[in-house]
């Protein structure tokens, strides 16, 4: 069997049009590849799009009970990289509403507006298998969901020389944590 080498892009239906493409512009660093008024495609790495916006002039939101795509996650290069961007947003007033650690990684989480998740990441493991042999431990078993974060007093740690390996490494949160524990404002 054959796997595909890469995720390419992610394509969003909208009601919204203009929001949603200057949301992800900012959100993401992005620049516009192709663009129509009926459709723009997004770029901001080596891909020729990743994020494509489509005004299908949707209205209608789905439920947080209702199947559909849970959320899009984007990994920055490192922390430093992360809570600057953080940074960059809450001055536009673009601001998370849940910042957690899951363990494999330090994670913000932002609604678009059209209240799709967008996580905001940088990987806590130096490599893929220090991860995934995380998230196989009993550590992880005992909480997947992670330990809530501050990220204004994260940036404000790192500028003060805090090192980035010490503030994303792994919660050590044991408790167990079900979605009953996930602040509500995620199920809005």
């Amino acid at each position: 069997m054959t796997s595909p080498s890469k995720l390419a892009h992610i394509v969003l239906r909208t009601g919204r049009f203009q929001q949603m493409r200057e949301w992800y512009l900012a959100v993401l660093g992005a620049r516009v590849s192709y663009e129509n008024g009926q459709i723009c495609f997004l770029a901001y790495d080596d891909e020729h799009h990743r994020v494509g916006i489509v005004d299908t002039g949707a209205t209608e939101q789905p439920g947080p009970k209702t199947r559909g795509l849970e959320h899009i996650a984007f990994t920055y290069v490192d922390l430093s990289a992360l809570l600057d961007t953080y940074e960059r947003l809450a001055r536009a007033d673009i601001v998370p509403f849940w910042s957690v650690n899951h363990g494999p990684t330090t994670s913000l989480y932002y609604r678009d507006p059209d209240g799709n998740h967008i996580e905001l990441q940088v990987d806590n493991f130096a490599t893929m298998e220090d991860a995934e042999h995380f998230m196989k431990s009993e550590r992880f078993n005992a909480n997947p969901f992670g330990a809530d974060i501050d990220p204004r007093e994260l940036a404000s740690r790192l500028r003060a020389g805090e090192s980035a390996a010490e503030l994303a490494r792994p919660h050590t949160q044991t408790q167990p944590r079900g979605f009953d524990s996930i602040p509500a404002e995620y199920f809005r």
